[in-house]
């Protein structure tokens, strides 16, 4: 890509004042930058086991004492940022800056800030840190494929705000790509996609999405008659680590601007029963040698895509302990709402848990179809295509639902492996393909795998598969009885049997208690 791309509106504004891309970024341009900008500080940000990003203020006195900032990294206390995983007695960690994470801070015009990583005592990646998880499932993954695993995400969630006048009302359930006036927090998401891109480079577009509620009935003050607008930003492919630091400091971006704007954005599964829940569909791709290799020369979907696809639906159940973290993901998880309730993958089909979606294949230049006056040639050689996880919603730990995800691609193409059996990823996914909406079919439905119906659930089909996630120590051992203790505590087992059994003013009561319980979880 040409340095000509510095100059458009969105391009990093770091790059735009050091004529850089981001992953030539160097110690000596932060000092360049500081000293031009007039800069304050330095805020270093880090994932913690909550999945969010925390932050340290490291103010500004001279260029040595920049420069120790940047070389050394800073001390924390990982017994409180790991609470209950790290010894007390052992919390010291080192947090040191990746520096082709580094922005302007849009919120403070007086900082440098940086994604960190947690390193041990002897330099080495805290094991136990949800990117170094990630980042050590990718080395397996690379190692055993000879592969790139990219993906990228879709960040759904609720912007609510104090209700507009009654004017161009928005209407239940129809909401998808709603224009203004029907849809009024255009503004804001403008400014969410300004943020985004310019930081991350990897925003693909933003649209409304199908829910909207008028007023929002709650006993939780922060929200109790707010009207809610359902929203989404979809990323573009990015390495799978890549991705996982731009969705979290993407949801850290888009709940700083709804603040801004004095309204409250959530990425909670479900705000209300009978409008669409918050999704976190991941979209993913193979890549050799640059190229993606999802379809073959005729157009078709690939072997190793299918492979991966195989490997999916083995990880699936036990995926939902990453993807679906708290109760409420399993009130959205119901047949007829477009998300999953079975083990299954089709093509184009919202209904099943994994979708091929239009890719591109063997079509180029549409636009010239409809623009005949067009003369300038169009050829982009590079596939387009992706398979798309649709079970994970907005509860997900993203580090390790990713690093769950690239370990199940990485299953589906080892062939050394005791939890292996040849060709087994192909033969899943041969059995699994299904056409037309599943919930019409109950022949079909009684014969598909299920997901789990609650967190309990999930807990106990992670325990019993741990070894899928621990091989290769990718997953330490703490980790898994981490999330299952963290699943169990939900006490959800029977969840929606005893609710559909209350009377129906008792059953809407205990669901958006359920529901708002958790508005902030991750």
């Amino acid at each position: 890509m040409s340095k000509n791309a510095f100059t458009y509106a969105l391009a990093n504004p770091l790059s735009i004042l050091l004529d850089k891309y981001p992953q030539d970024f160097t110690r000596s341009d932060f000092l360049k930058v500081i000293d031009e900008k007039h800069l304050e500080r330095i805020t270093f940000h880090y994932t913690a086991l909550d999945g969010k990003l925390k932050e340290l203020k490291l103010p500004v006195a001279n260029p040595s004492q920049v420069e120790t900032i940047l070389a050394e990294g800073e001390r924390v206390d990982g017994s409180s940022l790991f609470k209950g995983m790290v010894d007390s007695s052992l919390s010291d960690l080192y947090v040191v800056p990746a520096y082709r994470t580094a922005f302007l801070n849009p919120f403070d015009e007086g900082s440098l800030d940086f994604i960190c990583r947690y390193l041990t005592k002897d330099g080495d990646l805290a094991p136990f840190a949800l990117d170094s998880i990630l980042t050590k499932a990718c080395q397996v993954f690379r190692r055993n494929s000879g592969l790139e695993f990219q993906s990228l995400g879709e960040l759904e969630f609720f912007l609510l705000s104090d209700r507009n006048p009654n004017l161009y009302p928005g209407q239940k359930q129809h909401g998808y790509h709603a224009a203004a006036p029907y849809i009024k927090s255009g503004q804001i998401l403008n400014e969410m996609i300004r943020c985004i891109t310019q930081i991350t480079g990897a925003v693909k577009y933003a649209h409304s999405e199908v829910g909207f509620v008028e007023s929002v009935r709650s006993d939780l003050e922060e929200i109790r008659g707010k009207q809610a607008e359902q929203l989404e930003i979809e990323y573009l492919p990015r390495p799978a680590e890549e991705m996982a630091d731009a969705l979290v400091l993407g949801r850290w971006l888009i709940r700083n601007i709804a603040y801004k704007y004095g309204c409250v954005a959530t990425f909670t599964p479900k705000i209300e029963e009978g409008i669409a829940g918050n999704g976190l569909h991941f979209h993913m791709e193979l890549v050799k040698n640059g190229r993606n290799i999802m379809v073959d020369e005729q157009g078709k979907l690939s072997v190793p895509a299918r492979r991966l696809i195989g490997g999916l639906c083995t990880y699936a159940d036990s995926l939902t302990a990453f993807g679906n973290t708290v109760s409420s993901a399993y009130l959205r998880l119901v047949p007829n709402q477009e998300a999953p309730t079975r083990i299954c993958w089709s093509d184009l089909n919202r209904s099943s848990m994994i979708r091929v979606p239009l890719g591109w294949a063997n079509l180029r230049h549409l636009a010239k179809r409809l623009n005949p006056q067009e003369t300038s040639a169009f050829s982009d050689p590079q596939s387009r295509q992706t398979v798309e996880l649709r079970s994970p919603d907005g509860s997900a730990i993203i580090h390790l639902l990713m690093a769950g995800i690239v370990m199940a691609a990485d299953w589906s193409f080892r062939e050394d492996d005791s939890l292996f059996k040849k060709n087994l990823p192909l033969e899943l996914a041969e059995k699994l393909y299904v056409q037309g909406n599943i919930f019409t079919d109950q022949a079909l439905l009684r014969k598909l795998p299920t997901l789990p119906r609650s967190c309990v659930e999930s807990s106990r089909i992670l325990l019993e598969k741990r070894e899928l996630y621990e091989r290769d120590g990718v997953f330490p051992p703490s980790v898994i009885d981490y999330v299952a203790k963290l699943l169990q505590a939900e006490n959800d087992e029977g969840m929606n049997q005893r609710l559909v059994d209350l009377p129906a003013d008792d059953r809407l009561f205990e669901t958006r208690k359920i529901m708002h319980k958790d508005l902030h979880r991750h």
